[in-house]
């Protein structure tokens, strides 16, 4: 398990990765996310070189954008955040057989 470093925040990284495979340019992110178009690149750079972190209503919006689960841009473990990618793209029937499995261990 790799761990995102510790100078930075866990959100710079997943936000530029989701963000490039999406395809969706910093400034397109900002403006979805409603970020004044004249700001939106520029802070969606600084979010993505670590240099701000966004505040949790703003991440909340970005995590919107992109379709994943705001916890995705916290997770500072890449498996984690890899699982929390699949969890929610998994339905009702399987959340409740792998919550089962991970209390039972079964």
């Amino acid at each position: 398990m790799s761990k995102v470093g510790l100078n930075k925040a866990p959100i710079a990284k997943r936000l530029r990765y989701v963000r490039s495979q999406q395809g969706i340019s910093q400034k397109s992110l900002g403006i979805l996310a409603g970020i004044d178009e004249f700001s939106a690149s520029a802070r969606i750079n600084q979010y993505e070189k670590g240099k701000h972190v966004p505040d949790y209503s703003t991440a909340k919006r970005l995590a919107d954008s992109l379709n994943v689960p705001v916890t995705y841009l916290y997770a500072d473990d890449d498996e984690l955040a890899e699982i929390i990618l699949l969890f929610a793209e998994s339905t009702k029937r399987q959340r409740i057989k792998i919550k089962n499995f991970l209390v039972s261990g079964e």
